[in-house]
């Protein structure tokens, strides 16, 4: 089959003929009809996320089933399909209990294996991780699913506990951030958007943010905006900073979620203790969401609660793959929304 497959870290990502892959007896076979391009992606194509090398990247698809192996029950040849970037063992506790995500032996396609910048990609336990599509849903708005918004919706939801009429303030309006807000207007939440540019902002407020802060002083400005802090506060950033202000701008028994990756010194970053002892706020980290969950989120979707396409700012013939892919090399100009390359642009 033909696959974008890079030899070195920071090499050509060109396109490639490779073996066809092999459906192990709880797997699957996806044809992939539409895959997202994904900051993730980078990562490892510039070695910040180790992959064995030679690799083909993509964790954000949709397609058709073309072969399961003998153990999978629940999908047949022909069923569209979808699935998280975290796919579970099917075996720990953490799967059996319908947390996938933390499973310790999870699989990544693009990561682990061979991902969907290919005709075709393995998900393995496909009992478990696949997900059905509903026939309303196209494949582009499917593959823009995998990795931003599907965070957002399990950091907003399962993690942050959201709840109509409550009061989110989100710190960062790139793709997650845009997710995280556009998950708590449909839950029926009011948001504030912290950001340094004042375009991010923009398109915060058009997707559904009440109020914008551009501010040195974020989390005096959300107390004062939302009558005493939020109840839920998200950084979709991962800075020692902002996570310290989203905890500073939550009112008493708040809660906050970590979304953002918080690398390199960030990572052993303080938090405010003192007030978070004191006011009973909770802390939480949040990572992708289990196939499981799925359905809350698509159920939204076709009711026409939750637009993803919206975020969507190309989509490309999946020949442009491997140049979509090194173009992030170069800084982002704005927030013109994810690349989506699809067989049928």
């Amino acid at each position: 089959m033909r696959a974008v497959m890079y030899e070195e870290i920071g090499g050509p990502a060109l396109w490639a003929d490779i073996p066809e892959p092999d459906c192990p007896p709880d797997g699957a076979i996806i044809s992939v009809a539409a895959t997202g391009v994904c900051r993730s992606d980078w990562h490892a194509w510039r070695g910040h996320d180790p992959v064995e090398l030679p690799h083909v990247p993509g964790h954000e698809f949709a397609g058709t089933v073309v072969a399961v192996g003998p153990d999978v029950t629940h999908y047949q040849v022909g069923d569209r399909v979808t699935a998280p970037f975290v796919n579970g063992c099917g075996e720990c506790d953490f799967c059996r209990t319908g947390q996938a995500q933390v499973c310790p032996n999870q699989t990544q396609p693009g990561f682990t294996h061979y991902g969907s910048f290919a005709e075709r990609v393995v998900v393995r336990q496909a009992d478990m991780n696949l997900v059905i599509l509903p026939d309303e849903l196209d494949f582009v708005t499917a593959a823009s699913l995998g990795c931003r918004f599907a965070t957002a919706f399990h950091a907003v939801t399962a993690q942050g506990g959201l709840k109509p009429g409550e009061w989110l303030a989100v710190f960062g309006t790139g793709g997650v951030g845009l997710s995280v807000i556009m998950v708590a207007e449909a839950l029926g939440a009011n948001v504030v958007a912290v950001d340094r540019s004042e375009q991010a902002l923009a398109r915060a407020h058009d997707l559904g943010a009440e109020h914008t802060v551009l501010s040195d002083d974020p989390a005096a400005a959300i107390v004062e905006l939302t009558g005493g802090g939020a109840h839920v506060t998200v950084d979709a950033v991962g800075s020692a900073g902002t996570a310290e202000a989203a905890v500073r701008s939550l009112r008493r028994q708040g809660r906050h979620v970590q979304v953002g990756l918080m690398l390199g010194p960030n990572a052993m970053a303080p938090l405010p203790w003192d007030i978070t002892i004191a006011r009973e706020l909770r802390v939480s980290g949040s990572h992708g969401m289990a196939a499981c969950d799925y359905p809350a989120m698509l159920n939204l979707i076709v009711a026409g609660r939750l637009n993803p396409t919206k975020l969507v700012g190309a989509v490309i013939p999946f020949s442009e793959l491997g140049e979509a892919l090194m173009a992030m090399d170069q800084p982002v100009l704005g927030h013109g929304g994810m690349t989506v390359a699809s067989v049928d642009a």
